[in-house]
C-alpha cells in the first residue's frame, strides 16, 4: 500500500470517528476509498488545480505531494499570526529563554501543562493519561499541548529539524492514543481543550509546514486530524460561559485559516452565530460579563474582538450587527470603571493580578478596534494621550460592581465593592466584599483564587479561598453566604458624601444591609446591618495586605497598618461594648498555586433574638506613623431602621456631620440616596 493510500485511510478513519464519536465505525472506514481522503477539501479553490487533476487521475501520491507544495507556497514569506492566542506572541522576535527551555524539555517528553507547576516526565512512550498532580487543570491543559507552539517557535528561529521531527511524532502519537471515544475522552475531547488545539495548531502548522521533514503522508494525516477536531466543536459547544465563547471564536478561526475545507464556511458561520447569541446573554447592560470575574471579563472582551478581527480578515464583519461592537466598547469602559490606577482589577471570584505591560498590550489591541475612543486611547497610551472618563465614581448597577474614586492617577483613593446577582462557576459567595487602593497601595486585596478543581485535597485548597469569611463582608457563624442576590437601595456617586446602599438575603432569616459612605474623597464609613429572625454569631471581616504589619488594639476595636513610607490605614469599629475584635487566619493568592499569609480580623457580636444588629466602621487612610484619634457621635436624626443616618465623625478634633437617607428595608433600586455633609 502506498503512503498516500495509508494516509488516505487514516484520513477516512478520522472522519468516521468524527461522525460516530460514541463508537468508531471501523467497518465503514474500511469500505471508504482513498478518494475520500480528499473529499473534505474544496478542490475547486484557486491554487488546488494540480491537486484536483491528480485526484481525478486517482494518483493520490501525486495529489498529496501537490497539496504539500500548495500549503508551503501559501505560507511562504509570511509570519505566523498569533493574534487569536490568549497571550499574543511577536512572531518576528526570537523565542525567549523560557520558550527554548519548554521546547528542549518537550524533546525529552518533559511537559509543563500548567504554569502553576514545573515540568513532569510523561515517559519515552508518552502516557497521555498520566496525572502527576490531582489538579484537573493539569490533566486538562496537558491536552492543550502548548509546548508544540514552543517547539514551532524555536524551530522557526533555529531550523533545527529535531523539533520538526519530534513534533510530528508527538502529533501522530497523540492521535493514535486519544480517539474521541477512548479513555481520555473526558479531558482530551473536552470542547475547550479541542478549541485550544484548533487555535494553536494554526501557528504550529504554519511554522512546520516548510520543514523538509514534513512528508505528504504526514500532511494528509494532519489535515485529517485537524478537520476531525474542528468539526467536533459545533455539536459539542459548552452550554454557557466563557468556554462557549472561546470555542466559537476558535472555530471561526479554523474556518478562516483553512478555507480549503468544504466545512470551513459552516465553521465560520457557526462561530459567528454563537458569538452573536452569547454576547446578548453573557454581557449585562452595564458592560459586565455575567461570570462576575474581572479576569474572565477581560478574556471575554478579547474573545469578541479577536473574533471580529478574524471575520473582518475573511470579509465577514457584516455578519456582526452594529450592536456587537457597541457592546464590546461598553465592556472596555466597564473594565476601566472597576480597575485601579495600576490597571489591575479586584480579585473578585476566580481572578488574579497581571503585569502592567500586559495590560497596555491588551488596551492597545482595544484601541486598534476603537481608534476614536478617547478613554481607550488614554489607557492604551499609559495616560499620555486621549482623556480619562469624565466621571470618577461609577456604579455598574446590573452586574453590581461599584467604584468610589477620587481620581484616575496612582495617588488617588479608590474603593471597589461587589454587590451582585448570582454568578457562575468563577464567582464566589462574597457580596459586600471590596478592595481599597490609596496612593499607590492596595491595602485590602481580595483573597484571590489558589487553585481551580481536582480531587478532594485540591478542592479543600480551593474552597478555603471561596469562604465568605475570608472576604471583606458579613457572616453568620462564619458560614458561607447562601444567597448572592444583592438589591440596590441607593447609589449617590457625587458630592462630598457619596453613598452606596444595598441589601443581600445572605442566609435564611438574615438579610445583610450594607451602606458605604465616601467622605470628602478621603475616607469611608461602613454601616452593616443584620436584619431578620436568624440568631448566631455575627462578624464583619476585614483582611489586609500581607506586608502591612498591623497593630491590633482590642480594647478600642482599632487596627492600623505600619508602613515605613507613611502611607497607612486605620480601621476602627464604633459599636457598643458588645462588639469584640478578634484576629483570624488570613491568606492571599495573587498567582495560581502561590499563597502568602496575611493579617485578617473580624468584629463580632452575638445576635440572640430577632432584633437587628448594627456594625459601624471607619476606614481612614492617613499619612505618618501615628494613627489619628477618631470618635463618632450619633445624632438625634439617626434611625438605622428607616435608613436615615445622622453621624458625626471627629478626626483629631475636626468634626464632619454625615446626614444620609438610603431608604428603609429592601427599597427599590430606583430610590437614590440623599446626602448632606457639614463641618
Amino acid at each position: 500500500m502506498t503512503f498516500a493510500l495509508r494516509a488516505a485511510r487514516s484520513f477516512v478513519l478520522a472522519i468516521a470517528a468524527a461522525c460516530a464519536l460514541a463508537a468508531t465505525d471501523a467497518r465503514a472506514a474500511d469500505k471508504a476509498g482513498p478518494a475520500d481522503a480528499f473529499a473534505l477539501l474544496d478542490l475547486n479553490r484557486p491554487g488546488l488545480e494540480q491537486v484536483k487533476r491528480e485526484v481525478e487521475a486517482r494518483d493520490y501520491d501525486a495529489a498529496a505531494a501537490a497539496l504539500l507544495k500548495y500549503f508551503r507556497q501559501r505560507r511562504a514569506g509570511k509570519l505566523p499570526d498569533y493574534s487569536n492566542e490568549e497571550e499574543p506572541v511577536d512572531a518576528a522576535k526570537a523565542p525567549d529563554a523560557e520558550t527554548v527551555r519548554t521546547a528542549d524539555n518537550a524533546l525529552l517528553h518533559r511537559f509543563r501543562p500548567h504554569k502553576g507547576y514545573g515540568f513532569f516526565d510523561y515517559g519515552a512512550d508518552i502516557d497521555w493519561q498520566h496525572w502527576p498532580v490531582k489538579d484537573n487543570e493539569v490533566r486538562w491543559q496537558l491536552q492543550r499541548v502548548k509546548w508544540w507552539d514552543a517547539m514551532a517557535r524555536v524551530y522557526r528561529s533555529t531550523r533545527d529539524e529535531r523539533y520538526a521531527k519530534e513534533w510530528m511524532a508527538q502529533f501522530s502519537d497523540w492521535g493514535r492514543k486519544n480517539p474521541p471515544d477512548g479513555p481520555t475522552r473526558a479531558y482530551a475531547w473536552r470542547p475547550l481543550e479541542v478549541s485550544d488545539r484548533v487555535m494553536s495548531l494554526t501557528t504550529t502548522f504554519h511554522s512546520f509546514v516548510g520543514s523538509p521533514s514534513m512528508t505528504p503522508a504526514f500532511l494528509v494525516e494532519f489535515l485529517a486530524s485537524y478537520h476531525q477536531q474542528a468539526d467536533y466543536l459545533p455539536g459539542h459547544y459548552a452550554s454557557e460561559g466563557n468556554h462557549r465563547l472561546f470555542e466559537a471564536q476558535r472555530l471561526l478561526l479554523a474556518g478562516a485559516f483553512f478555507p480549503e475545507f468544504k466545512r470551513a464556511s459552516a465553521w465560520r458561520k457557526s462561530g459567528i452565530e454563537v458569538l452573536n447569541q452569547e454576547i446578548g446573554k453573557q454581557v449585562y447592560a452595564d458592560g459586565i460579563q455575567y461570570e462576575l470575574s474581572p479576569a474572565y471579563h477581560l478574556a471575554s472582551v478579547d474573545i469578541f474582538l479577536k473574533a471580529y478581527a478574524t471575520a473582518r480578515r475573511a470579509g465577514l464583519e457584516s455578519e456582526f450587527p452594529a450592536s456587537y461592537r457597541r457592546t464590546v466598547a461598553n465592556m472596555t469602559h466597564a473594565y476601566f470603571d472597576f480597575s485601579f490606577p495600576d490597571y489591575n482589577a479586584p480579585m473578585f471570584g476566580d481572578a488574579w493580578l497581571g503585569e502592567k505591560s500586559a495590560y497596555l498590550k491588551r488596551f492597545q489591541g482595544w484601541l486598534a478596534a476603537f481608534p476614536d475612543d478617547p478613554a481607550i486611547r488614554y489607557f492604551a497610551s499609559d495616560t499620555t494621550e486621549g482623556n480619562p472618563p469624565a466621571h470618577l465614581s461609577k456604579g455598574l448597577t446590573v452586574g453590581g460592581f461599584y467604584t468610589f474614586r477620587s481620581g484616575w492617577t496612582p495617588d488617588s483613593t479608590v474603593l471597589i465593592l461587589k454587590a451582585s446577582p448570582p454568578g457562575k462557576f468563577h464567582a464566589q459567595p462574597d457580596n459586600g466584599t471590596f478592595e481599597l487602593w490609596v496612593d499607590g497601595r492596595n491595602f485590602m486585596p481580595d483573597s484571590g483564587v489558589y487553585v481551580y478543581s481536582g480531587d478532594a485535597e485540591v478542592m479543600k485548597l480551593r474552597n478555603w479561598y471561596r469562604q465568605t469569611r475570608v472576604h471583606n463582608t458579613l457572616t453568620l457563624d462564619d458560614a458561607d453566604m447562601q444567597i448572592t442576590q444583592a438589591a440596590l437601595r441607593a447609589w449617590q456617586p457625587d458630592g462630598d458624601v457619596q453613598a452606596l446602599s444595598y441589601a443581600n438575603p445572605s442566609y435564611p432569616g438574615l438579610e445583610h444591609q450594607r451602606t458605604v459612605l465616601f467622605v470628602d474623597a478621603k475616607y469611608f464609613v461602613i454601616v452593616d446591618r443584620a436584619v431578620g429572625t436568624a440568631t448566631g454569631r455575627l462578624g464583619t471581616h476585614f483582611a489586609l495586605r500581607e506586608d502591612s504589619d498591623p497593630v491590633f488594639d482590642a480594647r478600642a476595636n482599632r487596627v492600623h497598618t505600619r508602613y515605613a513610607d507613611g502611607n497607612n490605614l486605620l480601621l476602627q469599629n464604633f459599636d457598643k461594648d458588645a462588639t469584640k475584635l478578634r484576629e483570624e487566619q488570613g491568606k492571599v493568592s495573587y498567582r495560581y498555586r502561590k499563597e502568602a499569609a496575611r493579617p485578617a480580623f473580624v468584629f463580632e457580636q452575638a445576635k440572640t433574638d430577632a432584633a437587628p444588629r448594627t456594625f459601624v466602621s471607619v476606614l481612614y487612610p492617613y499619612r505618618g506613623s501615628e494613627a489619628p484619634s477618631i470618635r463618632m457621635r450619633v445624632g438625634a436624626g439617626n434611625d438605622f431602621d428607616r435608613g436615615r443616618l445622622d453621624l458625626t465623625v471627629m478626626v483629631d478634633g475636626k468634626e464632619k456631620r454625615l446626614r444620609v437617607s438610603v431608604g428603609a428595608g429592601a427599597a427599590p433600586a430606583s430610590h437614590g440616596a440623599t446626602a448632606q455633609g457639614g463641618r
